[in-house]
């Protein structure tokens, strides 16, 4: 799957392990790396896991049409489908099998 990030900033921090331990800590670090690998190996958004660790959700709300992640309880790796306009299926909801670009809004404790 093709990645952007939102800013330049956060693009800096995502593309060096040395920025984001300073940004996250160890820990978190270690899970964004991985949840990345898995976002950057999927070719659609349907083939990231919706099960644990990954645990792919929709957010609802304010969030509508953004994606996170898990990470490490409470945080999630946020992100949106990079695409315009949107692929949707018929009945109006994100087609996830036609995702293949997203757009990385950071990281965030959203409960």
């Amino acid at each position: 799957m093709d990645i952007a990030f939102r800013n330049k900033t956060l693009k800096k921090i995502f593309n060096s392990e040395k920025e984001l331990r300073k940004k996250f800590g160890l820990e978190k670090t270690r899970l964004i790396i991985r949840r990345m690998a898995v976002l950057r190996a999927s070719p659609v958004l349907a083939e990231v896991p919706h099960t644990k660790p990954e645990r792919r959700h929709e957010l609802s709300g304010k969030g509508s049409d953004q994606f996170a992640v898990d990470l490490k309880h409470p945080y999630r790796l946020i992100f949106e489908p990079d695409h315009n306009p949107l692929p949707r299926k018929d009945d109006g909801g994100l087609d996830l099998t036609q995702i293949t670009a997203i757009k990385i809004f950071g990281v965030e404790d959203y409960h």
